[in-house]
């Protein structure tokens, strides 16, 4: 080995040791940065310039380098001015990407994954789960008082049943223009456009009819609301002006009503009389 190579190698090295180094100190500036954040999300503090750095005020009273501290200013973190610090808006969306083990953090966050079991013919399949895309992924996680989930799965899965007939049969409101012409499939005897959906909307429509119905004028709007309509319960109970916490009892009610109608319980049959009588036993008419 040349001296050349021999000095390349150990420029290379110093070169690797440094990025090393680099990569170490961020991290643990990133660490730094994120505990100080989750203390901010619970109270602005008090802050003390100290030689070693910022000290907070509180009961875990920590202190941070001062760099640490404008860094955050900078970045929109944090808000510090006449010895008060505070969290920014964005300090939990960030503290949220930051905690997410995740290719794409920024749309992680706005998401509820869950692992699942698929059922199939052949196999029990595991995969991952977005709460968030369902209408009742966040109610699903509610729980009563002994813990037992605040939705049984029957009124999940005839909520979902609900909001599909009213995808497929096409009764989202229209929000971008239409552009067919005015005057399209409208011929004599006909509805305007009427004759153009398609058998398996119509279907969809007759059965989303059905199960609004079956709920009842005072129970369907809540459902629909949250359902079809992605309406939060809060905004529920402000439109209808309903007291507080009061949209998911209606909800949970007019989903339990709507499973019964989807799965009605089986009959009762009314109970044979039985008569015992000798074999030459004649009624008398």
């Amino acid at each position: 080995m040349t001296e050349r190579q021999t000095t390349e190698r150990r420029a290379n090295g110093d070169k690797t040791t440094m990025s090393k180094a680099s990569r170490t100190a961020a991290a643990v500036e990133r660490r730094l940065l994120q505990r100080l954040l989750r203390r901010l999300l619970r109270g602005a503090c008090l802050t003390e310039q100290t030689a070693d750095g910022v000290r907070l005020s509180g009961d875990d009273a920590r202190t941070y380098p001062e760099q640490l501290l404008r860094q955050a200013r900078a970045d929109g973190l944090v808000s510090w001015a006449n010895g008060e610090i505070a969290a920014s808006d964005a300090a939990l969306p960030y503290l949220r990407r930051a905690l997410l083990d995740s290719e794409d953090p920024f749309a992680d966050q706005h998401r509820d994954i869950v692992e699942t079991v698929v059922k199939s013919e052949a196999e029990r399949q595991p995969v991952r789960r977005n709460l968030c895309e369902s209408p009742l992924g966040a109610i699903e996680r509610f729980k009563d008082r002994d813990g037992n989930p605040f939705l049984p799965a029957e009124a999940i899965a005839a909520g979902e049943r609900l909001a599909a007939d009213f995808t497929r049969g096409q009764l989202q409101p229209r929000i971008t223009a239409s552009w067919e012409p005015r005057l399209a499939g409208r011929g004599k005897g006909h509805a305007g456009g009427g004759g153009e959906i398609a058998d398996s909307a119509m279907a969809a429509r007759n059965r989303f009819g059905d199960a609004v119905d079956a709920m009842g004028p005072e129970l369907a709007g809540v459902a629909v609301d949250v359902c079809c309509f992605y309406k939060g319960l809060e905004l529920v109970e402000r439109e209808r002006q309903w007291p507080a916490r009061s949209a998911k009892l209606m909800l949970r009610t007019a989903l339990l009503a709507l499973a019964r109608h989807y799965a009605p319980p089986p009959a009762r049959q009314a109970p044979r009389h039985r008569h015992w009588g000798a074999e030459d036993y004649r009624p008398s008419l």
